[in-house]
């Protein structure tokens, strides 16, 4: 029995590796995390050698290897991502959670048919065959929630997996095998079709409730920039309006310089024209960036400001072509911009005051706000970035951000320094 149980064990742990290498973003290359993945799976074999060889019968090995094992398991899944979130451990124990399936199917094989070979020929065919069935259905799904970065609720999707290997375990093989209570068959099988219908439905459903996200900021990007290039339109037709009228006053204009000229009065002239060039740069449509995108956004946030009475010093150098996704730039930057001006819309003018910086250039990515801020910030524990004082989590803006944040592999921070609330994203490509 110990040798039939070790060579599940084998086949086990190499579907194992397979399903963390094939459902984890690499943080290494492909050739160095196949090596790290055989390495594991070297030190998981070693390890079963001492539960079912030189200790068989000591419940107290059974336990300690495998608790040993489960840790190193769900180490090498955080070590081998790109990013040691929640998604790599949701990944891990769903890993361990689906090789102790095909091991249960295997042991009821052996139970009805009595054939080894064949038990053991069955559970690598039930192993291929649920591969090759999480690959078509959420494989996709996992990797582009690693890749975006959407931790809302990851943790706790970590306790599905947690507690259908706890299930199956003591079900199936620890205190009582399913040797020793065969009854518990139908009840075992029942679970198992019960977890894989449950990690396809809640990820099928993380993944619309991401997309609805997503569609709420395009359409709210969008909206703002619609809005700004109305505002930009009026304002257009403001300049045109107003140039008409400086065109139509030329005439009077130039027979005050000829006349200023019989008279030899220089300086007077000087004057005029002056005067007349400053009128011209008055009407002339302010472009804050030469991105047409971000300056249309801009505008529309400079637009909002000037009407709350906001003093605004913007400095913005975005070019034309990017690096980076154009439309969720400017996400960002409106989100940073409009969460500033929420913040001190309601205090004295003197401390209605916003410092806002956006460059995108040599290959780094700079934005910074700074704003008056009145009171205590409440951070979170781990991205210590400001929580929404209505539910105690990130507002959709900042959720946005941290996305777009670890998308680019950037980083980003805050700080309140002397009643200044300073905001900081970097990133370099």
């Amino acid at each position: 029995m110990n040798d039939f149980t070790a060579i599940s064990y084998i086949i086990s742990h190499i579907f194992l590796m397979l399903f963390m290498y094939q459902f984890i973003v690499h943080r290494y290359s492909r050739v160095t995390t196949g090596l790290i993945c055989i390495f594991v799976f070297f030190a998981l074999n070693i390890l079963d050698s001492f539960k079912l060889i030189l200790f068989p019968g000591s419940s107290l090995c059974y336990v300690t290897v495998t608790i040993l094992q489960i840790i190193l398991t769900q180490s090498t899944a955080l070590f081998i991502s790109k990013r040691k979130s929640s998604h790599a451990l949701f990944i891990g124990l769903s890993a361990s959670s689906y090789v102790i399936a095909g091991a249960i199917f295997a042991a009821i094989i052996k139970i009805y048919t009595g054939n080894s070979v064949l038990a053991l020929i069955c559970s690598a065919a039930i192993h291929l065959v649920l591969l090759i069935f999480l690959s078509v259905q959420i494989r996709e799904i996992c990797l582009n929630f690693q890749e975006k970065g959407y931790d809302k609720n990851c943790w706790e999707l970590c306790l599905i997996p947690v507690f259908f290997y706890c299930s199956f375990s003591f079900i199936g093989f620890f205190p009582y095998t399913l040797y020793d209570h065969p009854e518990n068959i139908p009840g075992i099988i029942f679970i198992v079709i019960t977890m894989f219908v449950s990690y396809i439905a809640v990820l099928r459903y993380l993944q619309s409730e991401s997309k609805r996200s997503a569609i709420y900021w395009e359409n709210m990007l969008r909206e703002s920039y619609i809005q700004g290039l109305e505002n930009r339109h009026y304002l257009v037709e403001q300049a045109e309006q107003n140039l008409k009228i400086l065109h139509h006053d030329l005439r009077h204009y130039s027979k005050i310089i000829d006349s200023l000229l019989e008279q030899k009065k220089y300086q007077e002239i000087k004057e005029v024209n002056r005067h007349i060039s400053h009128m011209a740069n008055e009407n002339k449509p302010k472009a804050y960036c030469a991105n047409l995108i971000v300056n249309t956004i801009l505008s529309n946030m400079m637009a909002k400001a000037i009407s709350l009475d906001i003093k605004v010093d913007l400095d913005a150098k975005i070019p034309k072509g990017l690096p980076v996704n154009e439309y969720e730039l400017t996400l960002v930057i409106a989100n940073l911009f409009e969460n500033a001006i929420e913040c001190v819309k309601a205090y004295e003018k003197e401390k209605r005051y916003i410092d806002v910086k956006a460059h995108c250039m040599d290959g780094q990515l700079f934005i910074q706000t700074k704003n008056e801020y009145e009171g205590e910030i409440l951070l979170d524990s781990v991205s210590r970035l400001p929580k929404s004082k209505k539910n105690g989590n990130h507002g959709l803006g900042m959720q946005s951000i941290l996305a777009f944040t670890k998308k680019i592999n950037g980083t980003v921070g805050c700080y309140l320094d002397d009643g200044i609330f300073c905001i900081i994203l970097v990133a370099k490509f």
